[in-house]
């Protein structure tokens, strides 16, 4: 908690009330289980990539991409899930993440999908991926406050 409080100058080092206390565990907690569910999903996504599920190939050869590009998909969206489950490295991870769907957002807006079903669905997991990621570490709600002060 400290470090957070450190990391924008001139904070004063008030201490937490009980509610504060209170607010803090359940964004985390939120935080958390936002970020299970986004990381459940891309482990599934990645891993059906990785052993060539039969769907996945389909889905993915009809935007376009080639057979033998699936795999190293896989492996980087696994690795990059891997990054943003690290509490130590999960704003890299999230930053990978978003660059890796906004490769699926282009291949989307490319094959002429539908907008809000199917373009904008990597938004909607980026939004989700960050939304996690600041409830659950108060490092980021110290860089980005939302703040009305």
């Amino acid at each position: 908690m400290a470090d957070a409080l450190d990391l924008c100058e001139g904070s004063d080092r008030m201490a937490l009330q009980p509610r504060d206390s209170a607010k803090l565990k359940w964004m985390q907690r939120i935080g958390w289980g936002v970020t299970a569910l986004m990381i459940a999903f891309l482990l599934f996504d990645s891993i059906g990539k990785l052993v060539l599920e039969h769907h996945v190939v389909e889905a993915t050869t009809m935007i376009g991409y080639p057979l033998e590009v699936i795999r190293p998909l896989g492996l980087i969206c696994l690795a990059c899930t891997i990054l943003y489950g690290i509490p130590r490295t999960s704003i890299l991870g999230a930053i990978l993440l978003t660059g890796y769907l906004r490769g699926a957002v282009a291949s989307k807006v490319r094959i002429e999908d539908p907008m809000f079903s199917s373009v904008l669905f990597g938004v909607y997991f980026g939004v989700l991926i960050w939304g996690g990621l600041y409830l659950r570490n108060e490092r980021l709600r110290a860089l980005i406050p939302w703040s009305r002060d």
